[in-house]
């Protein structure tokens, strides 16, 4: 077998579900082989892969693309493995060489043996230690095993060139890589993964049957969500994994059931020495455990480490939907965990940002099932439900998380704290800290007004606040604070933001009243538990909508695109600028308006930017100074202090970069003039900012030389999936860490 590396092999990816599909996606991504193609059953799925980018093609035949495949990856459940084996024994040579993923390693030997006579050498058994509780291609993430484990398995007759490739590939994809016989890892997953599921599944389907099994999972705790979660995971991957490692998992099911036995007899006796002996001793081996775990985890690279490079030119075509509205995510769980019933969220932003948002309110006491696809079902607790968490809530990079959640937690009989990312913890938190105060919240806060949030139980009162700046994560942490009191607040705001909580407010039948810049609400009300359609975020579609204004002969749709009116001043500012841009399918969904959004490129000139769009636009600023780079005269922004104070200060780490491109810029204190030219290559600092970093990317469309952007990250956290959906779009964009 001749020897070969990653770089200049074809990988044929049979299955393309969560695993096979983030395989292809981290390959892809990082273009580390020369082509990942993939076999699977369902064409919907495996078209989309390719339009996307993920794969260079497809077949439901597998002689067609694996006769002349370099590395054959088995991305498929345990008993589909036979099958595929015997299949491929008909014409693959021992030049191709193949692994598999499954849980059980001596089930795919077995089959190997049966299919091709004996073991072929080219063959080396693997399993991942990695997955997530949501399955299937929409799930999958090229960074799934960035810092998790890898066990081979080879055998004695297995060819050192086949094991040397899968472990570079799995190298590649950021994993570590064990070696340990077939035996040993099948009776080392029998006791630490098989059987802990094995357990959640039971108890779940124990419980579901009980007579009050609602009731029971209402008030479910966060140890029951904890030790369940796994229950979450494909019914059909863990029949396969029990049915093909019976003997393995009998074998320690046996163990376990001695000592339940034991516990249970130590209950009837009311011993509780019993107890605390074992439990103070198991206590002790997990938290040795975690100890030793944790020091052979290969450290984590510094994510600032992610670059994007941004070649020049092109053009955006083509019809699809960006992720779904992050301010509305935000606000579904949180409303939807403290209103009366079941609220179902469709459409939600699986990002970091709102995943952080959903962790908290899980570890708050709240049920919250999924997010499957966008789908989210959230078990509310009421107004008054919810309870202290075992620790501290980890935000992560979320600012909204952050500051909303200080106005709820504010008048909990419990205490809090908020804290998160290094980034997070330097934004400025004394926005919402201070008009809290006057409500009489007992809020505290590190030096310099940054978290983490330490929040004390207090009895709060109604507000009149006139807020100085306009910012809706202000009025909103406002908005969930006055629920608590008894009376009345007032709110006004000195120019219209983004009114997402006020609208979900009224769509979960709360009580509130709006005219012109003045919100009223009543405290002490219930919110009733109401379905949530979120549409696809306008933040996320302004870069595309830039992209294709700035780049000749583009023509882009982009569907289903929340058009609050609050939050349209991008549109209006571009179509100022002279931007073809326009709405087809308008319709509303839940209390939002949405429609499809055709752009057209079109010739654009400088305007200064009307006072009456800087709040309406204000998360927009960064994509649409890129237009401004690109249009004709000069464009002025003034009245957007706020962007001062984002993820990074948008002002100057905008001004930086656009001068790093040859753009000539003049900083304000409360914005930006910018001279449109011709913009050059060059490398540009997103201060770890995602909005900086997508910015730039779409400044490559015009650019005369290659942009490279640092410190891409935090891209993620709001906009999952941008790098694919950019490149199939028509940016030319790749990325590495370095």
């Amino acid at each position: 077998m001749r020897a070969r590396t990653l770089k200049d092999s074809k990988v044929v990816i049979l299955g393309l579900g969560l695993i096979g599909g983030s395989i292809a996606r981290g390959l892809s991504r990082e273009k580390l082989c020369a082509g990942v193609w993939a076999v699977g059953r369902n064409e919907t799925v495996l078209g989309e892969a390719r339009n996307l980018g993920v794969l260079d093609g497809y077949s439901l035949d597998l002689r067609t693309v694996c006769s002349d495949a370099d590395l054959i990856v088995l991305a498929v459940p345990g008993l589909s493995i036979a099958p595929l084996l015997l299949e491929l024994a008909a014409f693959i040579g021992s030049r191709t060489i193949m692994t598999d993923v499954a849980s059980v390693k001596s089930s795919t030997v077995d089959a190997a043996r049966m299919a091709f006579g004996e073991v072929p050498a080219n063959l080396v058994p693997g399993h991942p230690i990695a997955g997530s509780e949501k399955s299937g291609f929409a799930a999958a993430n090229a960074d799934l095993f960035r810092n998790k484990r890898v066990i081979l398995t080879p055998l004695e007759q297995t060819a050192p060139e086949a094991v040397n490739l899968v472990t570079e590939l799995w190298q590649s994809l950021g994993a570590e890589v064990l070696s340990m016989s077939v035996p040993h890892h099948d009776e080392v997953l029998a006791a630490t993964s098989h059987l802990p599921h094995l357990l959640a599944y039971v108890l779940v389907d124990t419980l579901s049957r009980q007579g009050e099994s609602e009731e029971i999972f209402r008030y479910a705790a966060g140890g029951f969500r904890d030790f369940t979660r796994i229950a979450s995971s494909d019914p059909v991957m863990w029949r396969d994994i029990f049915l093909t490692n019976a003997d393995a998992t009998l074998s320690i099911l046996d163990t376990f059931t001695e000592g339940l036995e034991r516990m249970r007899q130590a209950l009837v006796q009311g011993d509780g020495d019993y107890f605390l002996k074992t439990f103070t001793r198991a206590k002790s081996s997990r938290d040795k455990f975690m100890s030793l775990s944790a020091s052979h985890v290969p450290t984590a690279p510094r994510t600032p480490g992610l670059e994007f490079l941004a070649e020049p030119g092109g053009r955006l075509s083509g019809a699809f939907r960006v992720p779904g509205d992050k301010s509305i995510s935000h606000r579904a769980i949180m409303l939807g965990s403290i209103a009366d019933g079941t609220t179902t969220v469709n459409g939600f932003l699986e990002g970091e940002d709102s995943l952080a948002t959903l962790a908290a309110f899980r570890s708050m006491g709240v049920a919250i099932d999924g997010p499957e696809q966008g789908r989210v079902v959230i078990r509310g607790v009421g107004l008054r439900g919810l309870k202290a968490a075992a620790g501290p809530l980890y935000l992560g990079n979320s600012g909204t998380s952050m500051r909303l959640l200080c106005g709820l937690l504010a008048a909990q009989h419990f205490a809090s704290t908020l804290t998160g990312d290094e980034s997070l913890s330097r934004r400025p938190m004394q926005r919402v800290a201070r008009p809290l105060a006057d409500m009489g919240a007992r809020i505290h806060l590190q030096e310099g007004g940054l978290a983490p949030v330490v929040i004390e139980p207090a009895t709060l009162r109604p507000i009149h606040y006139a807020m100085p700046v306009a910012s809706a994560q202000v009025k909103s942490c406002l908005l969930l604070a006055s629920l608590y009191t008894e009376g009345r607040s007032v709110i006004t705001e000195p120019a219209p933001c983004r009114d997402h909580t006020e609208r979900m407010l009224e769509a979960f039948s709360y009580p509130i009243s709006r005219h012109e810049n003045r919100i009223e609400i009543e405290g002490g009300g219930i919110l009733k538990a109401v379905p949530i359609d979120v549409p696809a975020d306008i933040s996320s579609a302004a870069f595309f909508m830039v992209g294709a204004s700035i780049s000749p002969d583009s023509d882009i749709l982009l569907r289903h695109v929340g058009i609050n009116p609050t939050r349209i001043g991008v549109i209006n500012i571009l179509n100022l600028m002279g931007a073809d841009i326009s709405y087809e399918r308008e319709s509303v969904a839940g209390a939002e308006p949405v429609a499809d959004i055709r752009v057209r490129y079109a010739p654009l000139h400088g305007i200064d930017i009307p006072l009456d769009q800087v709040a309406l636009a204000i998360d927009e600023f960064p994509a649409i100074f890129i237009a401004a780079a690109c249009a004709s005269g000069t464009t002025v922004l003034r009245g957007a202090e706020e962007l001062r104070v984002k993820e990074s200060d948008r002002i100057q780490a905008m001004a930086d970069g656009l001068m790093a491109l040859g753009i000539q810029v003049q900083v304000h204190a409360d914005g930006l003039s910018v001279e449109g030219g011709q913009l050059r290559g060059g490398t540009i600092d997103s201060k770890g900012d995602h909005r900086i970093a997508m910015a730039f990317v779409m400044a490559a469309l015009r650019a005369s030389a290659p942009i490279r952007i640092l410190d891409c990250h935090n891209v993620a956290t709001s906009f999952p999936g941008f790098v694919e959906l950019a490149a199939a779009a028509g940016v030319r964009l790749g990325q590495h860490e370095h």
